[in-house]
């Protein structure tokens, strides 16, 4: 059974920084693919960054150069660590298995004065 379980969302001031984690069971992580998506309200979800099995990594436009995502296969978890944070990065962040259809339950990331 294959589990993904978001943390480290919450609520941060513009310019702050947040790093979120994805722990990984049921798979085997170090030949997945991963990325990391967010759903604002009202809007689809999009893809924020991906990083392949051999750590190769892609992002979206809107947050190339602030946020960094990166893996730890001996851990089975994958990180995204968002620095310079903007009100409009507010949404709920999901982890996702790359080509399956598994997704984590999503961790809140608020930014707020």
């Amino acid at each position: 059974q294959v589990q993904l379980v978001e943390s480290g969302g919450g609520l941060v001031q513009p310019g702050g920084s947040l790093r979120l984690s994805c722990s990984a069971s049921g798979i085997i992580f170090s030949i997945s693919h991963m990325a990391w998506y967010r759903q604002a309200p009202g809007k689809q979800r999009e893809l924020v960054a991906g990083i392949s099995s051999v750590s190769r990594t892609n992002y979206a436009d809107s947050v190339k150069g602030r946020f960094t995502i990166s893996r730890d296969n001996t851990k089975n978890t994958v990180y995204l660590q968002m620095n310079s944070l903007k009100p409009e990065d507010t949404a709920v962040y999901y982890c996702r298995r790359t080509g399956y259809n598994d997704w984590g339950q999503g961790t809140q990331v608020t930014v707020s004065p």
